[in-house]
């Protein structure tokens, strides 16, 4: 049965791990193995988590089933770039499952969790940005109410990425 979790400071390696591993197999084909090695090493190192789980506003929520770990999402409260509506905005930072848990609820029960954690936080509007090139995300966000209200870009490397900015209210 699937459990959600706050992290706790002692998360910091095991969310590391999980954010290396759910990036490198939801974006390798698309990027060199030199942009990975080196966006990975600097987005998710042990220290860099535990930076992030200290930031209080901040939330890991940690998807688990019969203590294995099956993704995770990043909520983070602050300013949002102008074309996100409300007045307390809640950001989805990171939102992830591990590949062989893709298709068996986790994304919905994790989604659920966010949307939970925004009311409890008197959030009004829920965003995030996703790759314009990852279709089954967009298309997960859209069936759970977010809309394209905007984009920016994502530096990858030398590359120039473009993300799509999605909101929905709370």
């Amino acid at each position: 049965m699937l459990s959600i979790r706050h992290a706790t400071p002692t998360d910091a390696a095991l969310l590391a791990g999980l954010g290396r591993r759910t990036f490198y197999d939801s974006f390798a084909a698309d990027n060199t193995p030199e942009t990975m090695a080196a966006y990975l090493a600097g987005a998710f190192s042990p220290q860099k988590q535990a930076a992030e789980l200290a930031d209080p506003g901040t939330l890991f929520l940690i998807v688990e089933d019969d203590g294995q770990t099956a993704g995770y999402a990043r909520l983070k409260a602050g300013p949002a770039p102008a074309c996100i509506s409300g007045i307390r905005p809640l950001e989805i930072v990171r939102f992830y499952a591990c590949q062989e848990w893709m298709g068996k609820g986790v994304g919905a029960r994790l989604m659920q969790a966010c949307i939970d954690e925004a009311k409890q936080r008197r959030a009004d509007v829920l965003w995030l940005d996703v790759w314009e090139k990852n279709p089954r995300a967009i298309a997960f966000y859209h069936k759970w109410g977010f809309a394209v209200v905007g984009e920016q870009g994502f530096q990858m490397g030398e590359e120039l990425q473009h993300d799509l900015l999605m909101q929905r209210q709370v």
